[in-house]
């Protein structure tokens, strides 16, 4: 054979070992930056770090256990504090009669080009259609209007977890906007405006922790415009996050008081206790927190190794990782190693710490660093044979990266220290972040220049739909940012609780002029 075929044989294998190698082991790290190309940087690391994949069915996904557990975490936080205002879980029917969901004709209105119909029966057609749930108001309030009778019958205080469809054509993402999402509800009937309003706003206190205190993400509390109100609703209050990797504000959570107008419609009565043949409507609220969270929470810590779970809601906390594990290495040692490393495990266990040990051989240390790096998990222990001799290990922030050298009899309160750091860490970074990216503009020209360098603006405004459809129109670009969606105007995403500034008696509208009511949060949003 000559030297000419030899070398082309030995390149024909070496092509074949390397694409096979390719095929078992794809490529583990983000190969986008965040800064650079949003959508795709996105698309990976929610793929890569195993929370999510991709579903036949556009606009649907599957949650991976990964991205599940956060749920989970949020789930038992939330249920347990809604239980302590006297809620109670339950489930009704997805499906909606379309005489009951169309009965309340401004809310049906505003949902109308996102419901899904079921109208076949197998090749048979229903004799009436029948919609999946985008929302339950009118499934429930048909049974609320038979269990209310007396004003001792209320309050009513339900809330289910459930799934809901929405299907909507705009551009899905998965978590941020999908047809098919996971989320509780709560529909609450009460006797008075004054109890009615008094939950509306415990519940956003409670979405405000849910946020803060488990995802990192600080939130700017307020109530919605007239225009961005809940449909049917007297008046909307929200919680919004901001993702300054886009320059977009997202809606984190909303709680609505319904006033007594799907009371009127779905006839929820009660004896006056005053004058019992007088009739009066219960007043009524619902509110709810979905698995965009889980989004924002991706947007907002991810960097580009990948996901950045904040200790509180990451489903392993501590992944420890054996270290030096060669082939010269003795058995003796081998063993020893791998005892510590197992010991290390359960004793943070012990202590309530989420950890794990990764003791497979078919991997090197490296390849694990960088896994667990991109599934996010917050601290990475290094155990090696000159650690166990020292009777150290080096403990690895993934929020910082930021290496620490700790004695092994100072383990639990090292690793439960730092993960009450990486969490204030983590949500001073991000508070911080909103903070340099949220400014006060009182002209047209100043909001459109902030608004376009991807802030998020408080500006002086009457309150007005058609200010407002203004105030959207004359934001809006022609040209096209980060998922290739048009840059939409900007809209109001709340009127904030607590404003950057006082508004200034005469104030004039951003639109030139109406009088100023109030300071109101505008942005471009997702």
């Amino acid at each position: 054979m000559s030297c000419q075929c030899i070398i082309h044989c030995v390149f024909s294998h070496l092509f074949f070992l390397i694409l096979s190698i390719s095929l078992l082991f794809p490529r583990l790290g983000i190969e986008v930056k965040k800064e650079e190309n949003l959508s795709e940087w996105y698309s990976q690391v929610i793929t890569k770090s195993e929370m999510i994949e991709y579903y036949d069915v556009s606009g649907c996904y599957v949650l991976r256990p990964w991205a599940y557990s956060i749920w989970e975490v949020i789930q038992q936080f939330f249920d347990g504090e809604i239980k302590k205002l006297g809620v109670e879980n339950c489930y009704f029917p997805m499906f909606v009669s379309q005489s009951a969901l169309e009965k309340e004709a401004s809310h049906i209105e505003d949902f109308a080009p996102e419901v899904a119909w079921v109208t076949h029966s197998g090749k048979t057609e229903l004799a009436e259609p029948i919609a999946i749930r985008p929302t339950s108001e009118t499934v429930m309030y048909p049974t609320f209007a038979k269990w209310v009778q007396s004003h001792r019958d209320l309050p009513i205080k339900l809330n289910q977890w459930c799934n809901v469809v929405r299907w909507e054509f705009k551009h899905p993402q998965p978590f941020l906007r999908t047809r098919e999402f996971l989320w509780q509800e709560g529909h609450t009937a009460h006797a008075t405006e004054k109890d009615a309003a008094d939950e509306v706003l415990q519940i956003l206190d409670i979405y405000a922790r849910v946020y803060e205190e488990f995802l990192a993400v600080p939130v700017v509390k307020g109530k919605k415009t007239e225009k961005e109100k809940f449909a049917g609703g007297q008046y909307t209050t929200t919680v919004e996050a901001f993702v300054s990797a886009s320059g977009r504000a997202i809606q984190a959570a909303t709680s609505h008081h319904l006033g007594n107008n799907f009371a009127k419609m779905f006839e929820i009565m009660f004896e006056d206790p005053l004058c019992p043949k007088q009739k009066l409507y219960a007043f009524q609220n619902s509110w709810g927190l979905t698995t965009r969270s889980i989004g924002v929470l991706t947007m907002i810590h991810g960097d580009n190794q990948g996901l950045v779970l904040p200790p509180r809601v990451a489903k392993i906390q501590v992944v420890i990782i054996p270290c030096g594990v060669t082939a010269s290495l003795p058995e003796n040692e081998r063993v020893a190693l791998l005892a510590k490393c197992h010991e290390y495990q359960k004793r943070l266990v012990c202590r309530g710490v989420r950890a794990s040990d990764d003791f497979r051989d078919n991997y090197s240390p490296g390849w694990k660093f960088n896994h667990w790096e991109l599934k996010g998990v917050p601290i990475r222990v290094e155990v090696g044979p000159r650690d166990i001799r020292r009777q150290e290990f080096v403990a690895v922030r993934r929020d910082t990266g930021e290496k620490v050298v700790c004695r092994e009899d100072e383990m639990e309160a090292l690793v439960i220290d730092l993960l009450a750091n990486i969490q204030h860490n983590l949500y001073n970074r991000a508070k911080k972040d909103l903070q340099d990216h949220m400014v006060i503009a009182d002209t047209m020209e100043v909001f459109q220049k902030e608004l376009d360098s991807g802030k998020i603006v408080q500006v002086p405004f009457c309150g007005e739909v058609s200010c407002e459809d203004w105030i959207k129109k004359t934001t809006a670009r022609d040209e096209e940012v980060d998922t290739g969606a048009p840059a939409m105007g900007a809209k109001g995403l709340c009127i904030p609780f607590e404003p950057l500034r006082q508004l200034a008696p005469g104030a004039i509208c951003i639109s030139g002029k109406e009088p100023a009511k109030f300071y109101t949060l505008f942005g471009r949003s997702y």
